[in-house]
C-alpha cells in the first residue's frame, strides 16, 4: 500500500527524511563495481569495503534497490526512480555479458556455481557454498531488489532480468538430486523460495514455483512442520526468510502445511524467544525457549531479525486479521526498528544492545553489513502496514500520522496524530462522496479502561477490550472525525525465566533508564548495573505486586513526553525515558528487583569485589587488553586470522582456525600464574590450546558455553618457563576451530595468597 499512503509529520515522517539522505548519500556505481567485474566490464568506480568487499559482495545492491524502490513510492523523490532505472540498466548489461542469465558480485561465482555446485560437488557449511560466502542469499536480494523495481516502479526490465536469471539457475540446478539439494541448503539461502514463488505469480510460469519447492530446507522446516520447536542454538536470520517463503507460497497454492508452519514458527519465536521489544537472539542465534534472562548483551536483537519477523507478521495479519499481529508489529516497530536508527545522523544497528547498562553501537554506514542493508529498507516504508485493505472493510492497524486514498473505494483517510508522543491519534475522512464501508479501528492490547473512541463527537458506547478491533459500520462521508485516546499506563514486563528480573513499560513504549554519561561506554560488571529496590517489599517478585502500585515507583518529568525519574532505583531517581530516544547514553531496559537485605548483600558485594580488583592489581606482573585494531596491540603482538570486537563494552581477539598471540613479563626464575578473562555465549567450534614458550597449559572448549557471563581461568606457569622474565602466550585453535575470544591477559605472582 505504499502508493496510497501518504507519511505526514511525526517521528515516522522523521525516521524517512534521515533514511532518505542515508541512501542518497551512497553511490550506485561502486555497489555496481563487482557485478561489472564478473562480467568482464570495466567499473565505473571502485567498489566499497566491508562485507562488500568479500564473497558476499552484491547484497547490498540488492537492498539499495528495494530500498530506493520503496522510498520512491513512500516520497514521490524521482531522484529514487533514477536510481532504480539505473541499476537495473546496468545489472541487464552485466548479464547481457554473461550471455548466459546469470549476474553475480561473488569472486568466479558462475563458474563454481555451473561446474562444481552444479555438477553435485558440493562443499556446504553453514555460511559458505564452495568457499563462496551464502551465495543464495546473495542472489535472494538482487532478485528482490529486481522485483521490487518491477513492482513498485514498472521497471519491465527489471522482471526480464529476473527471469533471465532464474532461467540460469533452473538450468544450474537441473541434475541435482534430493541429497545433493538438502546438502546444499545447509548453507545460508536467504528467502530463495519466497522471490521465486513471486516471480511465479508474476509470471504464471510453473517452472518458478517449482524452483521455489527446491529451496525448501527439511531438516529445518520438516520438525517445524510437525509443532517441534527446534529452534535452540539455530541462526535467527538464516531461518526466518525460509518462513516467509513458506507464507507466501501458502498464498500462491493454498498448501495448509505451509501455513501452519509459518504461523507455528511465528508463534515460538513472538512469544517463546523474543525479548520485550519484539526483537530475539543473542549473538545471532535463538537459545532455549522461554530462557531469556541470561542471554543480554551487547550482541542481542539482530536487526535483519527483526525486519524479517516484520515480514511475517504482514503475511499472517493478512490471513486472520490477528489483533495479536498487530500488537507484536507495533511493538517492534517502535521499539527496535525506529530504535534502531541514530535521531541525528541516520545511522543504524546490526545489533540493538539489551545489555544492562548497555549503549547502541551504531554501524559504519560504508561497512556494508546484513544489518546495514535491511536498514536501507526498514526505515522506507513506514506507509506499508499501517492501514490493511479487506472485502468492504479498512483495517487501521498503527498511529502513524498519514494520509491513505483508496481510489478504488473512493475513499480518503487522513490520520493525525505525533504517537508516540501523543496518546491519542484523530481519523478524518476526506473524501468527495459517502462511501459504505466498515472501519476496523486497532484497540492495542496496552490500553485500560481509560481508553475512548468518538465518532463526530460522541462517545462510541460498545465496549473498548484491549488487544481487539472495534468495528465501524456506516456511510462515511467528508467531515467525519474519529478519535481514538489511548491514555498510556505503566507496567512491568518480567522475564519468563526469571521473573524478578524485568523491564518498564509505557503505553507501547520500552522504557530505559539512562546510566552514566553520553560517551562513557557501557557498564559491563553485573555488579554495578542499576537494580530496584522497592520500600517495604521481602525479596519482591512481579506477581507479587499489584499493577497500580508500579505507577507509584515513577514520577513524570514536566515538559518532557514520556519519561519519568525512577524512585526506587539504585541508584536513586534514574532518568527513564523511550528506549528509540536513546543515541549514545548508556541505557538499561531489565532490572533486577531486590529486597532492602539483598541490596545491602549487594552493596557488599560490590565493596569485596574493589578489595579483591586492588588485591589483583598488586598481584599483577603484567596485562594485555585486547586492542581493536592489530596496529594498536602492544606486548609483540603477532597472529594468524585474528578477528576483533567489542562485546559488552570490553575488546576482545579471537582467531577462526589460527592463532594469536603475546609477549609478557614474568617474575623470572620463579613461578607464576597466568590469568585469562574469557566471555559465554559466543558461536562457533571453540576449542583451542593455551600455550606458554611451545608447552601446553590447557586445552579449552567454550563451545558448549551458551549464556551470557565472564569466566576467569587460571593457569600454573611452572619456573622452568620463567628463567627470562619474559614468555609467549600463545592461543592456537585446533584444526578446524576457533581460539578465543579472550577479553584480557595477566600475569601474576606466585607467591601471594590465592584470590
Amino acid at each position: 500500500m505504499l502508493d496510497e499512503v501518504t507519511l505526514l509529520e511525526g517521528p515516522f515522517m522523521e525516521a524517512t527524511r534521515l533514511n532518505a539522505r542515508s541512501l542518497l548519500q551512497y553511490d550506485p556505481d561502486r555497489l555496481l563495481a563487482k557485478f561489472r567485474h564478473e562480467a568482464g566490464l570495466t567499473p565505473r568506480a571502485a567498489h566499497y569495503g566491508g562485507w562488500e568487499g568479500m564473497t558476499l559482495a552484491g547484497h547490498s545492491l540488492g537492498h539499495h534497490l528495494s530500498g530506493c524502490a520503496m522510498m520512491y513510492l513512500t516520497t514521490g523523490d524521482p531522484q529514487f526512480l533514477d536510481r532504480v532505472n539505473h541499476m537495473v540498466k546496468e545489472l541487464q548489461l552485466c548479464q547481457e555479458s554473461s550471455g548466459q542469465g546469470y549476474i553475480g558480485a561473488f569472486p568466479d561465482g558462475q563458474r563454481i556455481l555451473e561446474t562444481e555446485v552444479g555438477k553435485g560437488n558440493i562443499r556446504a557449511s553453514s555460511f559458505y557454498l564452495n568457499g563462496i560466502w551464502a551465495p543464495f542469499y546473495t542472489m535472494h536480494k538482487v532478485m528482490a531488489g529486481l522485483r521490487d523495481a518491477h513492482r513498485l516502479c514498472q521497471n519491465e526490465m527489471a522482471l526480464e532480468v529476473e527471469i533471465k536469471l532464474a532461467g540460469w539457475l533452473d538450468r544450474c540446478l537441473a541434475e541435482l538430486t534430493e541429497e545433493q539439494v538438502q546438502e546444499m541448503l545447509k548453507c545460508e539461502h536467504g528467502g530463495m523460495n519466497e522471490v521465486l514463488a513471486d516471480l511465479w505469480s508474476d509470471t504464471g510460469d510453473p517452472v518458478y514455483l517449482e524452483l521455489s519447492r527446491i529451496f525448501h530446507h527439511r531438516e529445518i522446516l520438516d520438525p517445524l512442520s510437525k509443532g517441534e520447536d527446534i529452534l535452540a542454538g539455530k541462526h535467527g536470520n538464516t531461518q526466518i526468510p525460509k518462513l516467509i517463503g513458506l507464507a507466501r507460497r501458502y498464498e500462491l497454492t493454498g498448501d495448509s502445511l505451509d501455513r501452519y508452519t509459518a504461523a507455528f514458527f511465528w508463534d515460538r519465536v513472538v512469544n517463546h524467544h523474543s525479548y520485550v521489544n519484539g526483537s530475539h537472539g543473542f549473538h545471532e542465534y535463538f537459545g532455549p525457549a522461554d530462557s531469556l534472562s541470561r542471554r543480554l548483551g551487547s550482541s542481542t536483537s539482530e536487526s535483519c531479525n527483526v525486519y524479517n519477523m516484520l515480514k511475517l507478521s504482514k503475511h499472517l495479519f493478512t490471513w486472520t486479521a490477528s489483533p495479536d499481529v498487530a500488537d507484536f508489529y507495533e511493538n517492534a516497530l517502535i521499539n527496535h526498528i525506529l530504535s534502531s536508527q541514530h535521531p541525528e545522523t541516520g545511522e543504524v544497528l546490526y545489533f540493538h544492545s539489551l545489555q544492562m547498562g548497555g549503549v547502541k553501537e551504531f554501524q559504519d554506514p560504508y561497512h556494508f553489513t546484513c544489518c546495514i542493508g535491511t536498514g536501507m529498507e526498514n526505515h522506507s516504508k513506514y506507509g506499508e502496514a499501517i492501514y490493511f485493505k479487506g472485502d468492504g472493510e479498512l483495517f487501521v492497524n498503527l498511529f502513524i500520522a498519514s494520509e491513505l486514498h483508496w481510489s478504488e473505494k473512493g475513499v480518503i483517510l487522513r490520520q493525525d496524530t505525533r504517537f508516540p508522543e501523543e496518546q491519542a491519534t484523530r481519523l478524518s475522512f476526506l473524501n468527495e462522496e459517502p462511501v459504505r464501508l466498515t472501519l476496523q479501528l486497532r484497540i492495542p492490547a496496552w490500553v485500560d479502561d481509560r481508553c475512548r473512541v468518538s465518532v463526530n463527537g460522541r462517545k462510541v458506547s460498545k465496549r473498548l477490550e484491549p488487544g481487539s478491533f472495534l468495528t465501524l459500520k456506516r456511510r462515511w462521508k467528508a467531515g467525519d472525525e474519529i478519535i481514538l485516546e489511548m491514555p498510556f499506563g505503566i507496567r512491568l514486563e518480567p522475564m519468563p525465566d526469571q521473573p524478578r528480573r524485568v523491564a518498564f513499560c509505557y503505553g507501547p513504549l520500552v522504557l530505559a533508564g539512562s546510566y552514566g554519561n553520553p560517551g562513557n561506554g557501557p557498564v559491563w560488571n553485573p555488579l554495578e548495573v542499576p537494580v530496584l529496590v522497592p520500600e517495604g517489599k521481602r525479596a519482591p517478585a512481579v506477581t507479587d505486586i499489584a499493577w497500580e502500585e508500579t505507577s507509584d515507583w515513577l514520577v513524570p518529568v514536566p515538559d518532557e513526553p514520556n519519561s519519568f525519574r525512577n524512585l526506587v532505583s539504585r541508584p536513586e531517581n534514574i532518568l527513564l525515558q523511550p528506549l528509540h530516544k536513546y543515541s549514545n547514553q548508556p541505557y538499561t531496559v531489565y532490572w533486577d528487583l531486590l529486597s532492602e537485605q539483598e541490596w545491602q548483600a549487594l552493596l557488599k558485594q560490590r565493596k569485596f569485589r574493589e578489595e579483591e580488583q586492588a588485591r589483583l592489581e598488586q598481584m599483577t606482573v603484567d596485562r594485555v587488553i585486547p586492542a581493536g585494531r592489530p596496529e594498536l596491540q602492544d606486548h609483540q603482538f603477532d597472529s594468524e586470522n585474528p578477528g576483533f570486537y567489542d562485546f559488552n563494552g570490553f575488546p576482545s581477539i579471537e582467531s577462526r582456525y589460527g592463532w594469536f598471540s603475546f609477549v609478557m613479563e614474568v617474575d623470572p626464575g620463579a613461578p607464576g600464574e597466568l590469568m585469562v578473562d574469557y566471555w559465554g555465549g559466543f558461536r562457533g567450534p571453540r576449542e583451542f590450546l593455551v600455550k606458554v614458550n611451545g608447552v601446553t597449559l590447557a586445552t579449552e572448549d567454550l563451545s558448549g558455553v551458551t549464556y551470557n557471563e565472564p569466566d576467569r581461568v587460571t593457569y600454573e606457569i611452572p619456573a622452568t618457563l620463567t628463567r627470562t622474565g619474559m614468555i609467549k602466550v600463545t592461543f592456537e585453535a585446533t584444526p578446524d576451530h576457533y581460539a578465543g575470544p579472550v577479553f584480557g591477559i595477566r600475569t601474576l605472582r606466585k607467591n601471594d595468597p590465592p584470590l
